[in-house]
């Protein structure tokens, strides 16, 4: 017969064993998670190589400065919205605004810029080869490149277009596009805790900055874009 005794001495010992390395783990979990959220509250952000993702280059420089694509896209969004643009839709016969306001698709317009993109010229040169897909409201260069239901089918002829799952965080890097229902961004370099990037764009007077955390409160994402 077995040793009965023997064996009800070793079961406790097992579930106690058990009940540590699962409280301990719980611990753990809650701990990071605590670290998440208070990094989230004082806003201290992360870069890719916190989570093991290295930064995109592009291969090409249309501009012919010394700095790929996506960088120079990246670093002429900050440069437009350190100038603090100040919130209104605007008509400019020039196209490009001039007098210290704008809206969200300026942000991408002017990063695009920096990298030798004139996004005025080249939307209006797509309309011109694919009216169709445009539909109507359409036939004026000064204000069709800043319309965002435009730059989606522009950035869908000409981009590369990537997932809109924002959970996969190395598929999204500084320089991309992002477009929301009736509003446009540049994707930032700077991450949140759980490695989600941050939005550099300009969407109403009430913005409290021009880079946000915002990706995954937004469950309205319809494009995600990398120009080269």
């Amino acid at each position: 017969m077995p040793n009965r005794k023997k064996y009800y001495l070793k079961t406790p010992a097992k579930i106690l064993i058990a009940a540590a390395v699962f409280a301990l783990a719980a611990a753990v979990f809650y701990a990071l998670r605590a670290r998440v959220i208070i990094d989230r509250i004082i806003g201290k952000t992360y870069s890719g190589k916190d989570f093991g993702i290295e930064d995109y280059v592009s291969a090409v420089d249309r501009d012919g400065d010394g700095t790929d694509d996506q960088t120079d896209i990246l670093q002429g969004a900050r440069k437009y919205v350190a100038t603090k643009p100040k919130y209104e839709s605007r008509y400019y016969s020039g196209g490009y605004p001039d007098d210290g306001y704008g809206v969200c698709t300026d942000v991408v317009a002017q990063a695009m810029k920096n990298a030798g993109y004139d996004l005025m010229e080249l939307v209006n040169a797509d309309i011109e080869k694919d009216p169709s897909d445009y539909g109507g409201d359409i036939g004026d260069k000064n204000i069709d490149f800043r319309r965002v239901r435009n730059l989606v089918v522009y950035f869908r002829h000409t981009a590369k277009e990537l997932t809109t799952d924002v959970k996969d965080i190395a598929e999204w890097q500084g320089g991309d596009i992002v477009v929301f229902e009736g509003h446009i961004g540049v994707i930032s370099d700077k991450r949140n805790a759980d490695g989600v990037t941050y939005v550099i764009h300009h969407g109403s007077e009430e913005q409290t900055s021009y880079e946000q955390d915002i990706l995954e409160g937004r469950d309205d994402i319809i494009g995600h874009f990398r120009i080269s």
